[in-house]
C-alpha cells in the first residue's frame, strides 16, 4: 500500500470512528507506542539489573503508590506551577482553586501535538504513566521510591487537611454569623 493510499485508508477510520468530532486517533497511537516503549524499557531495565519483581506487592506499597499517583498526576496535570511542563500542548483557561488551572487542548493539526494536550492535563490519563513509573521505581530503586511516594502521600494528606479545614472554618463562619 503506497503512503498515500495509507493516509486516505486512515482518514476514512478516522471519519467513520467520529463522523461529527476532530478525534487525533494518529496522536493517540503515537502516545500508546511511546506508553508501550517506555514499559518495555522499564521491564528491560529491571531484567538486565537483575532486580528481583516482587510475587506480591506489599498492600502497604500498593497504598503508598496509590496516592502518590494521584498526587503527582494532578501536581504535573493541573498544578499552575508546572504549567509551563504543558503550555506547548494546551492554552489556559481559568483558575479553578487550591492551585489549580483549567487549560484547553491546543488543536493546531497535529493529532500528536492534541494527544499530548489530553494527556498532560487530564490526571486521570497521566496516572497511568505515573503508576507505571512509581512501580517501575518500586522495584529498581525500592528506598528512593519509597521516600519520594511517602512525600507525595504526605502533600495528598495535606492538601485535604487544608481543604477540610478551610470547609469546617467556612461553616464556623457561616454559623456565628446566623446567632
Amino acid at each position: 500500500m503506497t503512503g498515500s493510499g495509507l493516509k486516505q485508508r486512515v482518514a476514512r477510520l478516522r471519519q467513520a470512528y467520529a463522523p461529527h468530532e476532530h478525534r487525533p486517533l494518529g496522536g493517540y497511537l503515537v502516545a500508546m507506542g511511546t506508553y508501550a516503549t517506555v514499559t518495555a524499557s522499564l521491564v528491560g531495565l529491571v531484567r538486565l539489573t537483575g532486580r528481583p519483581v516482587p510475587q506480591r506487592p506489599a498492600p502497604g506499597d500498593v497504598m503508598l503508590l496509590c496516592v502518590a499517583t494521584h498526587k503527582l498526576s494532578r501536581l504535573l496535570s493541573k498544578d499552575a506551577i508546572t504549567s509551563p511542563l504543558r503550555a506547548p500542548f494546551t492554552r489556559y483557561d481559568r483558575p479553578i482553586g487550591s492551585g489549580e488551572v483549567m487549560e484547553q487542548v491546543r488543536d493546531q493539526g497535529s493529532p500528536t501535538r492534541h494527544a499530548l494536550g489530553e494527556l498532560l492535563s487530564c490526571p486521570f490519563c497521566l496516572a497511568v504513566w505515573v503508576a507505571t513509573g512509581l512501580t517501575g521505581g518500586l522495584v529498581l530503586a525500592p528506598r528512593l521510591t519509597r521516600l519520594v511516594a511517602t512525600a507525595l502521600t504526605a502533600v495528598a494528606a495535606s492538601d485535604f487537611l487544608q481543604m477540610g479545614y478551610a470547609v469546617a472554618q467556612h461553616a464556623a463562619e457561616g454559623g456565628h454569623h446566623g446567632q
